[in-house]
């Protein structure tokens, strides 16, 4: 599949910046990097977007992350390998990210604030209000897949 758009070319735009200060604000929100990763690749898979699930699963695996638990990502009501929080965390992705489906359901909401905190809440929240943008401008603009190397890990 061909680009339809360099979106390298509008790094210094205005809506570029915009969405790299709302991912910066999230990655410093405090929430743990490995559940962040999956809440991206959790969304990323929902939306079919292959560039960021390229990205993210590359990222999670470099930060550490095992096979096993990406492996199985699609079926986490299923597989033992997620935590309580992490399952919460995936259930308010999935429920947000097919939001005109499920209009975020009160269980799902009671389930998530079980295991956060109201600005963890906000955060998480964030989170896939961001890989959701992300999704739609990379499958938009069809951003080449496969080239993606992880940052090096701090």
């Amino acid at each position: 599949m061909n680009p339809r758009i360099d979106t390298t070319r509008y790094m210094n735009s205005g809506p570029v910046r915009a969405m790299f200060g709302l991912q910066q604000a999230v990655d410093s929100s405090g929430l743990e990097h490995s559940l962040l990763e999956l809440v991206k690749i959790c969304a990323s898979q929902m939306n079919g977007c292959a560039y960021c699930i390229d990205m993210h699963t590359k990222d999670a695996r470099a930060a550490g992350e095992s096979e096993q638990r990406i492996y199985a990502l699609s079926a986490w009501r299923e597989a033992p390998f997620f935590s309580a929080r992490e399952r919460a965390a995936l259930d308010w992705t999935e429920s947000l990210t097919a939001i005109a489906e499920t209009h975020v359901p009160d269980e799902v909401f009671s389930r998530v604030r079980e295991h956060f905190e109201e600005p963890e809440l906000v955060a998480l929240t964030f989170a896939i209000v961001a890989i959701n943008g992300w999704n739609r401008l990379a499958t938009a603009v069809r951003t080449p897949v496969g080239n993606y190397q992880p940052r090096a890990i701090a």
